[in-house]
């Protein structure tokens, strides 16, 4: 209960921070710098070694790229029934089939899971949706974009995003460490400590962004894309797992992990190619407020 005490108050003290104290207009990025660079790494170091890694983990990732394709699908028809802008299609999708398991999702694990629930929600986020968001990201804007004419899609660039994320290069450091033994216990503490900042400056950091500006005839759009995301995509999931054969932590991570508020790294992409960025930021900073009450609901019928 703390530690869920712990995430609003520090999302709360960024909203309120960003409103009174009039920090500097960097601070946010700058923030998110230290997280992606730093904090994420560290975390995700000290993390992977200590995975038990079996067969059953392929599931973590592979329900993130499920969401992610689920939702183009269904926006997609959505769209075409209710004549929605090429656009709309295009943020939804990004926004509602990317799922913020990171700045969101690590600290809700560790406050409902613990420590066992974070350390898979590591593989869901790094190898589910940071890769869907470089790979299902470059093919939306690509073919959804309004600012710029439809651009090919380069393997190579795609790639090279992947492999050379910072934390995409801790996972496969980690996971080599872990098949030695682990880190020594002075290295353990050191990227423990360093990864511990992560939860309280990426809620403060995503507090400093919340801007709520509802514009008339987005409300069909907002009510169905958080409905998929919040509901409709972790319920297929679990599904989806019992089918499979997948019990235990490793499903109730996957569902918790697709029931995530939407990522802010596809709001930001959604913003860049001109993808009804006011659509998206709504149903993003909606998402977020709502996945406090929703995730631990989750969490509690599992």
């Amino acid at each position: 209960m703390t530690a869920f005490l712990l995430l609003i108050a520090c999302l709360l003290l960024g909203a309120i921070v960003a409103r009174i104290a009039r920090p500097p207009v960097t601070l946010a990025s700058n923030l998110n710098w230290w997280v992606i660079h730093i904090a994420l790494p560290a975390l995700v170091l000290a993390l992977v070694p200590k995975i038990e890694f079996h067969w059953g983990l392929w599931y973590l990732a592979a329900s993130m790229w499920l969401v992610f394709f689920g939702a183009w699908a269904l926006f997609a028809c959505i769209g075409k029934w209710r004549r929605w802008s090429r656009a709309r299609i295009g943020a939804l999708t990004l926004v509602c089939g990317l799922g913020n398991t990171s700045f969101i999702g690590y600290p809700m694990l560790e406050a409902l899971r613990g420590q066992e629930g974070l350390a898979l929600g590591v593989i869901a986020d790094q190898l589910g949706c940071f890769v869907m968001l470089a790979i299902g990201g470059a093919i939306i804007t690509s073919i959804y974009s309004t600012s710029t004419p439809r651009a090919p899609i380069h393997l190579s660039s795609i790639a090279g995003r992947v492999l050379f994320f910072p934390a995409f290069v801790a996972l496969v450091i980690g996971a080599t460490a872990g098949a030695w033994g682990g880190w020594p216990s002075a290295v353990d503490l050191i990227l423990t400590r360093i990864g511990n900042t992560l939860v309280p400056i990426a809620l403060f950091s995503v507090g400093l962004q919340m801007r709520l500006q509802l514009a008339l005839g987005q409300v069909d759009a907002v009510v169905v894309g958080l409905a998929f995301k919040l509901a409709l995509a972790p319920l297929a999931i679990y599904v989806l797992g019992l089918l499979f054969g997948i019990s235990g932590m490793t499903l109730t991570v996957s569902v918790l992990q697709a029931g995530m508020a939407p990522m802010i790294s596809a709001a930001i992409l959604a913003e860049q190619h001109q993808l009804e960025p006011r659509l998206a930021n709504l149903v993003l900073i909606v998402g977020i407020v709502l996945s406090f009450a929703t995730v631990p609901l989750l969490n509690a019928m599992l």
